[in-house]
């Protein structure tokens, strides 16, 4: 019993130290992106939608999003040939992403539903904004008995440890900037493959895209790094 006991604590101990010492990073550390200049982005495309919103003219939007991000962050964004547009089963919900940035605390992608869908949004350690470029966004916090609503240029913010129902009626798309411990938002995310959709080609997606995607941060970081010692001999 005494062995289980200290067994115990030294896990517990070991994991408390680690979100210490994580939590440490996260606050101390540099960032990429801001909220506000990925928001700004987006709702400079969001103004350009007339009246008519179809599959086109949002992806026309996407592109020319993407095009800016680039141009904006060189060697941090994923290439055009690298660009899939993926399911997401969680919560309840069903939406498509498109993943361009992804890091150890950092991500930028693209989201939306083509039918109406609801559910839970997920507890997370990260900081979530949303912002619309078509559409409507339903939210009802935890604790409250109203919803809110938001619509083409609205940023929604998901605060870390935050639970949400959500709702996304049909043709919502939007921009989505997250910052925090990005690996430990994959539970929720790809748990309704593992109990639900059992869709496992998908996973295989979603894995390798991330994947990509952190290759190509480390390999801009090598790269100054090759050039830093370079001009330092």
């Amino acid at each position: 019993m005494f062995l289980i006991n200290f067994s115990f604590v030294k896990t517990a101990l070991i994991l408390a130290i680690s979100i210490f010492l994580i939590n440490l990073w996260l606050s101390s550390k540099g960032y990429l992106f801001t909220e506000e200049s990925i928001a700004a982005v987006a709702r400079k495309h969001a103004a350009q939608f007339k009246e008519k919103v179809d599959a086109p003219t949002v992806e026309a939007a996407y592109k020319r999003i993407h095009a800016e991000l680039v141009k904006k962050y060189p060697g941090h964004i994923l290439p055009k040939k690298d660009l899939q547009w993926m399911f997401v089963n969680a919560g309840g919900w069903m939406g498509s992403m498109c993943m361009l940035h992804a890091s150890l605390t950092e991500y930028v992608l693209f989201f939306g539903v083509a039918l109406d869908t609801s559910g839970h949004s997920g507890r997370y350690w990260a900081n979530i904004s949303d912002t619309l470029l078509t559409g409507e966004f339903n939210q009802w916090k935890e604790g409250e008995l109203k919803m809110n609503s938001f619509h083409a240029g609205d940023t929604v913010f998901h605060a870390w440890g935050e639970a949400t129902s959500v709702n996304f009626k049909a043709g919502t798309w939007m921009v989505e900037y997250g910052r925090g411990f990005i690996p430990s938002t994959l539970g929720f995310a790809l748990a309704d493959t593992f109990f639900s959709t059992l869709d496992f080609v998908n996973l295989y997606y979603i894995l390798r895209i991330y994947t990509k995607a952190l290759l190509l941060e480390a390999k801009f970081f090598l790269t100054i790094g090759v050039d830093s010692i370079a001009e330092y001999l």
